[in-house]
């Protein structure tokens, strides 16, 4: 899989890899995506953060990746 999804490709994906399901938005079907989505958690909404960021956490630890930005950390309360 590439860095980037085409839009067939996020089509099948599960609602479970993506960081806000209920907006498919954020996919994370693997670890260069997981860190995708760290580094684009500036642009979530003030008010999905939290969510996001136990997403990213819990899809991190799933793919043995290091999140190491300390707002996801703070947004998911560790």
């Amino acid at each position: 899989m590439s860095d980037r999804l085409s839009y067939e490709e996020k089509k099948s994906l599960p609602d479970s890899v993506f960081g806000l399901p209920e907006r498919r938005e954020y996919p994370m079907p693997d670890a260069a995506h997981v860190r995708a989505a760290e580094a684009y958690f500036r642009y979530c909404p003030d008010d999905l953060k939290p969510q996001l960021a136990r997403a990213i956490l819990q899809r991190a630890h799933e793919f043995g990746v290091d999140v190491e930005s300390p707002v996801v950390l703070s947004y998911a309360g560790q």
